[in-house]
């Protein structure tokens, strides 16, 4: 009897803040990833404040192409930042105490961010697709009007789409347990402390991502496809190179993002259990696409690395 009722009472125990442990099996070094982390971070957010600076200074640049780049960065900085800041507390200041309307927030802000992110991936695609299988037609259709309804389009989408992923989480009943094994507010990581079925978080979880993490993904194959088949039909080599150099610097991104994404999605709905991969990845996404993005725009986009190299040589010379 006596058992039951301290079970009971257990039970009845709403826990008032989560505590974030870090990388599963390694809290005891994990610090040593706060270098590299915050690197990654800085180049984050410099890569992308001088691809924005860049983009504004620049007339030449003011092109729909452009636009979605830095839109993309606006929302990289912001993934980035909702995330970088509490892991390194984390790890410099062992702050590992998150109170629960704070993660809740924090775990809607992720999945706006990354919904966003996935959205601007769409639209370039899209851009690319028009611009070069579509040419003639391109300045009629990939407007400033059409740059600013996409933008809006997938911020509403992601915005009001996410809102149950929190809502259904704060209405879990999480008990004794409070250690969550990662660094951020993740929906599996904080759900499967509650001590009430957790399914139906699950199954938005999945509709969610396969709907339109998954319908964007397919559109962006097909627009990439469609590329594809139009440039092996050019005759112009100089043509053909160009295009498909705009095109690999999109490719290899999107590929980097929806591969982590897709690899978490599995492991998350076959319930296949390697944490301190699953949490690295996770931190991995939330810091690497936005230090990689404006790099390999830069790198690989010959109107941008020009436009770079010549503000920069400027910015030299005035010293």
């Amino acid at each position: 009897m006596f058992q039951n009722l301290k079970a009971s009472n257990i039970s009845n125990i709403q826990v008032s803040e989560f505590i974030l442990m870090g990388f599963p099996g390694i809290h005891s070094w994990q610090h040593w990833f706060s270098l590299p982390l915050a690197l990654l971070y800085l180049l984050a957010l410099s890569a992308n404040i001088l691809i924005l600076i860049v983009i504004y200074q620049e007339p030449t640049l003011h092109q729909p192409m452009y636009y979605f780049l830095g839109i993309l960065a606006v929302v990289d900085m912001g993934f980035a930042t909702t995330i970088m800041p509490k892991i390194l507390a984390n790890l410099w200041f062992n702050a590992k105490a998150i109170s629960l309307p704070e993660c809740f927030l924090q775990m809607y802000v992720i999945h706006c961010f990354v919904g966003m992110e996935s959205g601007i991936f769409l639209c370039m695609a899209i851009d690319r697709y028009v611009a070069i299988c579509q040419p003639l037609r391109y300045p009629s259709i990939i407007t400033e009007s059409f740059v600013v309804k996409a933008t809006v389009v997938m911020a509403l989408r992601n915005t009001i789409c996410t809102i149950p992923v929190p809502i259904l989480a704060a209405q879990r009943h999480y008990c004794s347990q409070n250690q969550i094994e990662h660094f951020l507010c993740s929906t599996l990581g904080v759900t499967s402390l509650s001590c009430d079925d957790r399914t139906i978080n699950s199954i938005y979880q999945l509709i969610l991502a396969w709907t339109f993490m998954g319908s964007d993904l397919g559109l962006t194959i097909l627009s990439y496809a469609l590329i594809l088949h139009s440039v092996l039909k050019l005759n112009s080599a100089e043509a053909m190179s160009k295009a498909l150099s705009t095109c690999t610097s999109h490719l290899i991104l999107i590929l980097f993002f929806y591969t982590i994404v897709i690899v978490m999605s599995i492991a998350h709905s076959a319930a296949i259990s390697v944490p301190i991969i699953q949490v690295l990845l996770n931190v991995l996404h939330s810091v690497v696409p936005p230090a990689l993005n404006p790099v390999v725009y830069a790198i690989k986009n010959k109107e941008l690395r020009q436009v770079l190299y010549k503000v920069l040589k400027v910015h030299i010379k005035s010293n």
